[in-house]
């Protein structure tokens, strides 16, 4: 797997400079331009092409927060797929919850509840998300690791909620 942040030369970071990253892509762009090497051999043309479709790739990834989480946790071999994820009990007996409550929708009150209580459980993630990113570049290697773990329990919970999320979506156009 390719390390975006060595390739854009910068520390990883949940919250990458968005400015810096647009200058980094941006140059890296000019640089690597298929056009400027089309008198080039074929083995360098080559070559040109995939640190090109890099570039584009490591931009799309840094600059965006959700791409980026994963991104930097399948880094630390943390995110796999098909992973089947320990979520914690008590998380899977309040989705069950939800999910029973939601198979019990009748009116569109009904639906509306259940969404509030669904993005209640989202804000309290994203909080506890954004709690665990924001010190994270200071911290030692080795606190580094057991915060990446705790990220990645909460990167398998908005999964989880993901799928929730979209039944609500199902559900919603019944109304």
């Amino acid at each position: 797997m390719i390390n975006y942040f060595d390739f854009y030369g910068i520390p990883q970071s949940f919250h990458p400079y968005q400015a810096g990253l647009k200058k980094k892509f941006y140059e890296l762009s000019k640089q690597y331009h298929p056009d400027f090497y089309a008198n080039e051999d074929e083995e360098k043309q080559q070559e040109i092409l995939e640190l090109s479709t890099i570039n584009n790739k490591a931009y799309q990834t840094l600059s965006d927060p959700a791409k980026l989480l994963e991104y930097i946790l399948r880094l630390h071999d943390l995110v796999a797929d098909g992973a089947k994820p320990q979520l914690p009990a008590d998380f899977l007996m309040e989705m069950m919850d939800i999910n029973e409550r939601l198979m019990d929708v009748e009116t569109a009150h009904d639906l509306a509840n259940v969404t509030a209580e669904v993005l209640a459980v989202e804000g309290d993630i994203d909080e506890s998300l954004a709690n665990l990113t924001s010190d994270y570049e200071q911290l030692d290697d080795t606190a580094k690791e057991s915060r990446l773990t705790e990220i990645a329990n909460i990167y398998y919970r908005q999964k989880y909620l993901l799928r929730i999320k979209e039944s609500l979506n199902t559900f919603a156009s019944r109304f």
